[in-house]
This record gives structure tokens, sequence and C-alpha cells, in this order.
């Protein structure tokens, strides 16, 4: 027999931790190594959210078990943020506080699918998806949109991959890892198709608040309000505030499947902490202020990633709208000589760019087809600019 089951053996590590681990392991026995691998903001976590944590900490309540589905007073808080930023009235009875993003992105695919049900997702895609939507049984079906289209995807390339077994569409703008933002009018042709499909629509909104331009982020559910009975919004704190390490999301859905996913959740975490369920409130109501200090600083870095990217011949990458990520397509480097390495992958190129330059990227293996690479520009300036000048240096010849 097995010691370990079929189901879970089969999960792969998460490719960006993985990454980031090789990249912190090589600093950490001396090595000068940049990484644009991890997606979590450099900025400490603003200060009027730590002081409600530590006020919380001189209540004694907040000690004690709690509603599996998360403290009244932040499911209201999340009401209120989703109908200000997703333009959805919704109770706070709509709401589940889960232990982080991953956790509301689990449950919603353990909550909907079953085995032998279809679920399509736009590729690129974030590496958990796949490995959360492998263990309901379901299948997923990529549907990938390249760079020649700024990894978007069209109705038309969602309408070929529909079959009588698709039961959900998975939505994410802005994107991990491309930070493509879709349009309006995107948004509403997409979810008037799944409407029309009967289709259940999963956005996963964790970037929403982080776009750029003017841009925003636009709801299907505001989109197409009459979707709201078949649409989950997953969010969480953890990247608009520099909160990757409180695990604190949330999921947003009608009531019967918020009921089945806290039910799942009573069994598998419970509450989550009440200390930082109360800093998340602070979060959401309180002073906006540290979060456009930090989206100014993001913007400003994602026109010097892009610049200095484009900058080398055989990278093409479009400019990104949201989260901070820079997708780049660097088939254009592949099948080349470099140093006596002739990487024919973007897993290739990545480990020579670690090993030549010492410098990390995501390879696109992780997220869909190779050929691609991702970097992260939640990094300092400083470190940005270097690790950029090196691979100019590596790629000039």
């Amino acid at each position: 027999m097995n010691r370990i089951s079929a189901r879970i053996g089969a999960i792969n590590e998460s490719a960006t931790l993985k990454v980031d681990a090789k990249a912190k392991a090589l600093k950490a026995e001396g090595k000068d190594v940049i990484s644009y691998a991890a997606g979590e903001p450099d900025f400490p976590t603003p200060e009027n959210i730590v002081e409600a944590a530590r006020k919380a900490l001189d209540n004694p309540k907040n000690f004690r078990y709690t509603p599996a589905g998360g403290l009244p007073e932040l499911r209201e808080a999340i009401a209120e943020k989703t109908k200000r930023d997703s333009g959805l009235s919704v109770s706070p009875g709509q709401v589940l506080v889960t232990n982080g993003g991953k956790q509301a992105v689990y449950q919603a695919f353990q909550t909907l699918l079953d085995p032998g049900e279809e679920v399509l997702v736009p590729a690129p895609y974030w590496t958990t998806y796949p490995e959360a939507i492998g263990l309901t049984g379901a299948k997923q079906v990529d549907v990938f949109a390249g760079s020649e289209q700024g990894y978007l995807v069209t109705v038309e390339q969602l309408e070929a991959a529909r079959t009588a077994n698709t039961k959900a569409l998975l939505l994410v703008s802005p994107s991990n890892p491309t930070g493509a933002v879709y349009s309006e009018e995107q948004i509403r042709a997409i979810g008037q198709w799944a409407l029309e499909h009967d289709l259940w629509v999963i956005a996963d909104e964790i970037y929403q608040n982080l776009t750029y331009d003017g841009v925003r982020a636009v709801s299907v559910t505001e989109a197409v309000p009459e979707l709201a009975d078949r649409t989950l919004l997953l969010n969480g704190v953890a990247k608009t505030y520099a909160m990757t390490g409180w695990r604190v999301g949330w999921m947003v859905a009608p009531q019967d499947v918020i009921k089945a996913a806290a039910n799942l959740q009573s069994h598998l975490t419970s509450n989550v902490n009440n200390v930082a369920q109360r800093a998340a409130a602070e979060a959401l109501l309180g002073p906006q202020d540290a979060v456009h200090d930090m989206l100014t600083a993001f913007d400003r870095r994602r026109g010097a990633i892009v610049d200095a990217l484009s900058s080398i011949p055989g990278i093409s990458v479009p400019t990104p709208q949201g989260a901070f990520y820079a997708y780049a397509d660097v088939r254009g480097l592949l099948g080349r000589d470099w140093d006596g390495v002739t990487p024919e992958t973007s897993l290739q190129l990545a480990d020579l760019l670690l090993d030549e330059a010492q410098v990390a990227a995501v390879p696109g293996e992780a997220f869909g087809p190779s050929g691609y690479l991702r970097f992260s520009y939640a990094l300092g300036d400083e470190q940005l600019a270097e690790g950029m000048n090196r691979m100019q240096e590596l790629f000039a010849q």
C-alpha cells in the first residue's frame, strides 16, 4: 500500500514558492540574488491596522472560539467593501471569512465542483488553481491567451472550449501572473455569455484595488447583475494592505453556497484568528492613505520594469494594468546560445538567469505554456534596477 494517498501525492509544490525558497537559500549562502519571484508587497502593514491588532489583544474575548464564518463586524465590513468596490449589495450572511485567499479558492472549488465536471480556466493562471481543481475530481480546461492579445481571453475562445460538462468559469481580473485587466465591455460580454449558458462564475478579485492609469477592475456582478445568484467573489487583505502573513481572505456568494462552504470550514479550520480579523476590519474601513502610497510606488516600478524588459531584444511584455507583475514573452530568447547554454524552455531560461546573473524569476511552466517569465515588481526600486541591469548584460550578446 502507498504511504501517501494518490490524491495528495499528485499535488505539485507551488512553483512561485519553490523559486522564492531557492532564491532565499542562495542568499543564505552569501549569494547576491535578486528575486522577482514572490507575490508579496515589500511594504510594512500600515500602522493603523497594526494598532487595531494591538487593541484586540487587550480584549480576552478574542482569545476564544468565535463563529466559524467570521466575526460579525468583519463580515459587515466585507459586505460594505463589496458594495463599494464590486457594486454588489450583499448581507453579512453571504460572507465567509477564510484563512487567506487560498482557502477561499480551495473551498469555492470544493463547494461547487463534482468529479467529471469541467471548469474553464483562462491561461496563464495562478499556480494554485490546477491543484485546487484537481482535488475535487473535476477537470480543468485551459483557455490560453498569449501576449499578442494582452493575455485576455475572448468569448469566442471560451465558447470553443465549452462542453456539456462545463459547470463553471474562473475569472481573474487583475490577473496573476500577467497583470492584465479586462475592460468593462469585455467583462460584460463574458458575463452575459456565462449567464446564457447557465454557468457559475468564480471571480478571484484579490488584486481588485491594485490598478493603474485610471483603469478600474469591474466585477462581473456589477457588469451583469443577473449573475449574482451564480457568482462567487473571492478576495482578501493580503495584497492591497501588505498583509500576506495575517491570513485573512473571504468568499462572497449566494447564501446556500456560503452555508455549504461554512460547513466545510467548520470541520477544516473553524474560525480565522480573531486578532487578524479585527485588523482586517480596520484595513477595510480605516484610512486608505497607505494603500495610495503603495500603489504610487508600484506604478513607478511598473514603468521601470516594463521599460527595462522591453529594451532586451527577444523579449515582449504588454504593459500590465493591474497587480504587481510583468509577464514577459521570452520565446525570442529560446534556442539561442547564452554563455554556452542553449535554453529551449522558459524553465531552462529561468535556471540560466539564476545561475549566470543571480536573478530569480518564475518560468511560464508554472502558469501554463512555456515561453514566458513572471517578474514581480513588489521589491525595492534599487533591487529592481540592479536585477534588470544584470539581465540586460546577460542577454546583450
